[in-house]
């Protein structure tokens, strides 16, 4: 995976649930940075949900979509973990855990009904979160004079880029990250506006959410 390459996060966890011939399937959707970090929110939620007949699961770790992982936790073999990990390939989402919890409802779904009923609690999970992008860049330390404000506002606005932790002292300071591929663009731009009176720091580089 190249530095240009995007890919598409969990910012905010999300929950939601189906109902299938009286069984209920809770789908939770976490973020999660490691394996282990996987491991302990998986058994975090089997203590949770400790009275349920099955607590099957998916992750993906890692920008390349190197990590995965499922678990069936007793249902047929491939009717569960399988599913919910198709979901997350589909959607394109990393460094993401699915755990959906299945509360029997006393009738039997068959192979085909298993496969549906957690992949659309999935599904309906996912949707429930909110995703984000993440995309390679910069981020950048401007400090300006007073009389430099408008300009610089006005410009970022056109460009659609806000403004991260605004100070306001003898100088005004503000971050801004902005894509690696609109980075010259970006900084030759506040340069102009400004009549080369901005300061530009760069401060960081890598992926930042969008």
């Amino acid at each position: 995976m190249g530095k240009t390459d995007n890919y598409k996060v969990i910012l905010k966890a999300g929950c939601d649930e189906i109902v299938e011939k009286k069984s209920r399937f809770i789908a939770n959707v976490l973020p999660v940075a490691s394996v282990q970090e996987a491991e302990e929110q998986i058994a975090a939620f089997q203590k949770k949900f400790w009275d349920a007949r099955h607590n099957c699961y998916a992750f993906v770790i890692g920008s390349d979509f190197g990590t995965t992982r499922c678990s069936d936790n007793g249902e047929p073999s491939g009717t569960a973990g399988k599913p919910i990990l198709e979901v997350i390939k589909g959607s394109g989402v990393t460094n993401v855990l699915i755990i959906v919890t299945r509360y029997f409802g006393g009738v039997l779904l068959g192979t085909g009904g298993l496969v549906r009923a957690y992949t659309q609690a999935a599904q309906a999970g996912l949707a429930a979160s909110e995703i984000g992008e993440m995309v390679y860049g910069k981020r950048f330390h401007l400090t300006a004079d007073y009389t430099l404000v408008n300009n610089i506002q006005y410009y970022l606005r056109q460009e659609e880029i806000p403004l991260e932790n605004e100070t306001y002292t003898d100088k005004v300071e503000y971050d801004i990250t902005v894509r690696m591929e609109d980075c010259e663009k970006v900084t030759d731009g506040l340069t102009q506006k400004t009549e080369g009176r901005l300061s530009i720091e760069e401060i960081e580089e890598g992926y930042f959410a969008f």
